[in-house]
């Protein structure tokens, strides 16, 4: 691992920039909900995320030129990204549960999910065999850009799908719980990679 002028990069030092560079674009987007000794995790978590995440999205058999600017994207094919999504989902979830919401209950044999719930559900049901195919092929790329997939198509879900607004309990609590299914998702995708994901951002 080289710098664009040939020398040696030091570990401890990147891993240091990559904590600045979290920080800075952290505090630049207002995505920080936390103080202290929590926010400092919060950015290492970040920086290092990023930093694992843009190595392992590219396939292993590819050279690679890193950018730690583009690494923290947070509206990118990045570890950023993904975390916010995750952290997007946790509230999500907690405000439901704040609300006395009692979204957990048992779902009637009748209903009949939405195609874009069918198919957010179809793209959750794949991670088994993405994880079979990655380690088969020793390419966690697959993994890191299928985390990444799932992310986009759940914000796409969330913008185009009424959850508090909607009227039909019963639908309203389908889409909580797959919310909760696909956060699970992540968490576990990212896990694999060596990548934490935040509660709150």
């Amino acid at each position: 691992m080289k710098s664009r002028e040939g020398t040696v990069v030091d570990a401890d030092e990147l891993m240091a920039g990559m904590f600045e560079e979290a920080k800075r674009s952290t505090e630049a987007l207002g995505k920080n909900d936390y103080i202290g000794e929590e926010a400092g995790l919060l950015y290492e978590m970040i920086g290092m995320g990023a930093l694992k995440y843009f190595i392992l999205k590219v396939d292993p058999k590819k050279n690679m030129l890193f950018n730690p600017n583009e690494s923290i994207d947070f509206n990118g094919n990045t570890a950023p990204f993904i975390q916010y999504t995750y952290a997007r989902t946790a509230s999500l979830l907690r405000k439901a549960t704040e609300n006395g919401l009692e979204w957990q209950s048992a779902i009637s044999d009748t209903f009949i999910p939405e195609m874009q719930e069918i198919s957010l559900l179809h793209s959750i049901y794949e991670f088994p065999q993405v994880i079979k195919l990655a380690g088969d092929t020793l390419s966690p790329a697959l993994i890191a850009n299928y985390v990444y997939e799932l992310g986009k198509a759940f914000n796409r879900f969330y913008q185009e799908i009424p959850i508090f607004k909607e009227q039909d309990s019963e639908k309203q609590f389908f889409r909580l719980q797959l919310s909760k299914f696909l956060a699970i998702t992540i968490k576990n995708g990212m896990s694999l990679l060596g990548i934490g994901v935040p509660e709150r951002m």
